[in-house]
C-alpha cells in the first residue's frame, strides 16, 4: 500500500476509534435514539439530491438502514449513555466481526478452521472477562444491561453486513447515503415511542453547538468519509491488506477515552482489551491462510 493510501486508512481508523469520544459529547446534548435519527439524517441529506441511488432493491436499502441505524447505533448509543463507557464499548462492538463469521458459516454451511475456533475463544474470554466484572464491581464502568446492548448492537452490525455482501458490487458511497434515508422512519418511529416528544423538544432547543458539532461529525466525518474512504481502499487493494488495519479502532477508542475523558485503564480492562484484539488479529491470520489454500 502506498504511503498515501496508508495514511488515508490510518485517518480512517483514527475518526472510528475517537468517534466513541464524540458519541459521549454527543449525549451530554441529546437522548441516545434522537442522535441516532440526526446522524442519519444528516448522512442522507442533502446528499441523496446529487448522489444516485443506487441499483439494489428498496428492500435492501431499508433492511440495511433499519440495521445499522435503530440496530448497531440505536443500541449502542443507549448502552453509552450510562452503561459503558466509550473506550470498553469500542472494543465489545468489535466482536461483529465474529458474528458475521458464525453467520456466513451458518448460511454457508462451512466450517471453521481451527485458528479461526482458537480465534473465537479468545474473543469470547475477553468479552467473558468484561460481563465478570461488570457482574462483581459496581465501579467497573460497565453494566451488564451494557455489555447486553452493545453485544446486541454488533450482531445488528452482522446482520447488516450480511445483507450488504448480498447487494453486491455497488457504490458503497450512495450505498450508504441512501441507506441512512431509509433508516430515518424506523429510527424517528422509535424515538418519538422511546423518548416522548418533549424529551425531543427539548434537547433540540437547548442543545449546544458542541452537541451539534458531535452529530455534524458521525454524519459527515464518520459516515460519509469514514465509510467512502475505507470502500475506496477496499476496490483498490487486497481486503487482506486493508481490513488488518480495524484493529486499531478499539486501540484508539480506549486511549482517546482515557485521554479526553479521563477513563481508567486497570489490569483487567487491557487483559480484556489484549484476549479481543488478539483473536482479531488471529482471525485476520486465518481468514489469509484460508484464502491462499487451493479450493478443492
Amino acid at each position: 500500500m502506498p504511503p498515501l493510501h496508508l495514511l488515508l486508512a490510518l485517518s480512517v481508523v483514527l475518526i472510528w476509534g475517537t468517534n466513541f469520544v464524540v458519541i459521549k459529547w454527543g449525549l451530554v446534548d441529546f437522548p441516545p435514539f434522537l442522535l441516532s435519527t440526526l446522524r442519519f439524517l444528516l448522512s442522507a441529506l442533502p446528499w441523496v439530491f446529487f448522489i444516485r441511488r443506487p441499483a439494489v432493491p428498496w428492500t435492501t436499502l431499508a433492511g440495511f438502514g433499519t440495521l445499522l441505524g435503530a440496530g448497531q447505533f440505536g443500541l449502542l448509543y443507549w448502552a453509552m449513555q450510562s452503561d459503558i463507557t466509550p473506550g470498553l464499548a469500542s472494543l465489545v462492538v468489535q466482536s461483529q466481526v465474529f458474528f458475521t463469521i458464525l453467520m456466513a458459516m451458518a448460511l454457508a454451511g462451512e466450517r471453521p478452521a481451527r485458528p479461526q475456533i482458537v480465534a473465537l475463544a479468545l474473543a469470547v474470554a475477553g468479552l467473558a472477562l468484561v460481563g465478570w466484572r461488570s457482574v462483581t464491581d459496581a465501579g467497573a464502568a460497565v453494566t451488564l444491561v451494557g455489555l447486553g446492548l452493545v453485544l446486541s448492537a454488533a450482531f445488528c452490525w452482522a446482520c447488516a453486513n450480511t445483507v450488504v455482501r448480498r447487494a453486491g458490487r455497488v457504490n458503497m458511497v450512495s450505498f450508504t447515503v441512501w441507506s441512512s434515508l431509509y433508516a430515518v422512519a424506523p429510527l424517528s418511529l422509535i424515538t418519538v415511542v422511546a423518548e416522548g416528544p418533549t424529551a425531543i423538544g427539548a434537547a433540540l432547543s437547548h442543545a449546544s453547538l458542541g452537541g451539534w458539532a458531535s452529530v455534524l461529525w458521525q454524519a459527515v466525518g464518520n459516515t460519509i468519509y469514514g465509510f467512502g474512504a475505507w470502500n475506496w481502499l477496499l476496490s483498490r487493494h487486497p481486503a487482506a491488506t486493508v481490513t488488518p488495519m480495524a484493529l486499531l479502532v478499539p486501540v484508539f477508542g480506549m486511549l482517546s477515552s482515557a485521554l479526553l475523558l479521563d477513563e481508567s485503564l486497570p489490569a483487567w480492562k487491557l487483559s480484556a482489551a489484549g484476549l479481543v484484539i488478539g483473536g482479531l488479529a488471529l482471525n485476520i491470520y486465518a481468514s489469509r491462510l484460508r484464502a491462499s489454500l487451493p479450493r478443492p
